[in-house]
C-alpha cells in the first residue's frame, strides 16, 4: 500500500486504522517502508481523526482526498476494544466547519 501511495499520491498521511492487538506504529512503519522506496512525500500521524483533519486542511480546489482502510466500518478496534469511529460522519463534521472558508 505504501509503494502505491508513494508512486501515485502528491502527499500521503500515514495513520492508524484497526490495529486490533498489533502495535499501531508497527503497522504504520510497515507501510512507510513501501512509501520510502518511492521517494513519495508523506508524514505520520497516528491519530486518525487528526490525520483526516490535516488532509482536509491541506486540500485545495481540484484535489482529491482518499481515505483508505476503513470502508464501511464504524469503529476502530484498538487493543481488542471497539471504539466508535464513523469516518463518514467525522468527515461531514470536519467539512461543515470549513464551509465558506
Amino acid at each position: 500500500m505504501g509503494a502505491i501511495a508513494g508512486r501515485l499520491a502528491d502527499y500521503s498521511i500515514l495513520t492508524s486504522d484497526n490495529p486490533r492487538s498489533e502495535e499501531p506504529m508497527a503497522i504504520i512503519r510497515s507501510i512507510e517502508e513501501g512509501i520510502r522506496k518511492t521517494q513519495g512525500s508523506y508524514e505520520i500521524m497516528e491519530d486518525r481523526r487528526a490525520a483526516i483533519s490535516k488532509a482536509l486542511d491541506m486540500a485545495q480546489d481540484g484535489d482529491v482526498v482518499i481515505l483508505a482502510g476503513k470502508g464501511h466500518e464504524t469503529y476502530q478496534e484498538i487493543s481488542g476494544v471497539k471504539r466508535p469511529f464513523d469516518e463518514k460522519q467525522i468527515v461531514r463534521e470536519l467539512l461543515s466547519g470549513r464551509e465558506g472558508k
